[in-house]
């Protein structure tokens, strides 16, 4: 093969992953967001109400208190909701901490989780990252309990995923995914909600890793699904139904787990075992200037767009539980 052969070859390789990566079902929302229904304006205020509880001060194993102060908050408002919350205690080498699990059984032997971590990074509040996503799942299991699923769905709650313990075998998620597979559980599909409460409309709000940032927009008004190659089909799948079923703008994209911030959640916990996985965010540290920091507080967040998101993910949910 000569030099130019080779050459463009590469550059069909290439063009080829891009394709594979950034090409996705359905078309996103565009143009102005039509006014709250009546509900999403109680489900706003509701997800304010628990991000501000959860924000109150850095929880994680540096301040156990807050810690176990989260995890009691989530699991009084899954009991008001009706389930019974299961603990999963393990020793994180700095202290005993807990996974939580709340479980709507369904009618086939397959599970679809829906997961997001509690913890906050060393020196911030967290109110984005996760506070976002644990109020968003809350209000999730909430809206979902009274349904008669054909998958059981299981919505977890995850200890340790910031750093020190993020990729370790302290890492909540990695307790959790492990202690389903080795008991047998099938998993259909995993989504990790992560940070997914900041929007900004203004141009060049958004970045990307590169080359991703050729392929979207420029303004940070949209929420991210993000899976690995392996769970290009799931990513698909979830996609195309929030399009269909969600009035808010959203984005996809199926690329290797070596790209900077694809697998920088709990969703790598279940690809390690073979399980399709894919996170949803707002992007983070790629959009949010606050984040990772003692500013990330609950006045940063948008609580209409967080409850547009929440009602369009649980009609997503009722979808994938029918068509998976």
């Amino acid at each position: 093969m000569n030099a130019a052969l080779g050459l463009a070859f590469g550059a069909a390789l290439v063009a080829l992953l891009l394709w594979v990566m950034v090409s996705v079902p359905g078309e996103s929302w565009r143009g102005a967001l039509p006014p709250l229904r009546e509900d999403e304006a109680a489900l706003a205020e509701r997800l304010k109400k628990h991000v501000a509880t959860l924000a109150a001060g850095e929880r994680n194993t540096r301040a156990p208190a807050r810690l176990e102060a989260a995890a009691r908050h989530i699991e009084a408002e899954l009991q008001g909701a009706g389930y019974r919350v299961r603990a999963q205690p393990y020793d994180s080498g700095d202290g005993l901490v807990r996974n939580l699990e709340a479980v709507r059984e369904g009618r086939i032997a397959r599970s679809l989780v829906v997961g997001a971590h509690y913890d906050s990074v060393f020196g911030s509040p967290g109110a984005n990252d996760n506070g976002s996503g644990v109020a968003a799942l809350v209000e999730l299991a909430r809206g979902l309990a009274a349904a008669q699923p054909r998958h059981t769905l299981r919505f977890a709650f995850f200890a340790n995923e910031e750093p020190p313990y993020f990729a370790t075998a302290a890492m909540g998620s990695r307790v959790y995914a492990d202690e389903l597979i080795e008991r047998g559980e099938r998993i259909a599909a995993m989504f990790s909600l992560e940070t997914i409460g900041y929007y900004a409309e203004r141009p060049g709000s958004q970045r990307y890793p590169f080359p991703l940032g050729f392929f979207y927009p420029d303004r940070g008004d949209f929420v991210a699904f993000v899976a690995n190659l392996g769970s290009r089909s799931l990513l698909h799948a979830a996609l195309a139904a929030f399009r269909r079923e969600a009035r808010f703008p959203a984005e996809g994209v199926a690329a290797p787990a070596f790209i900077p911030g694809v697998a920088w959640s709990d969703q790598r916990s279940f690809w390690r075992r073979g399980v399709p996985a894919v996170m949803i965010t707002d992007t983070a540290l790629y959009r949010y200037p606050h984040y990772h920091l003692p500013s990330d507080t609950p006045d940063k967040l948008d609580y209409e767009r967080l409850a547009r998101l929440v009602a369009g993910l649980e009609r997503m949910l009722r979808v994938l539980d029918a068509e998976l």
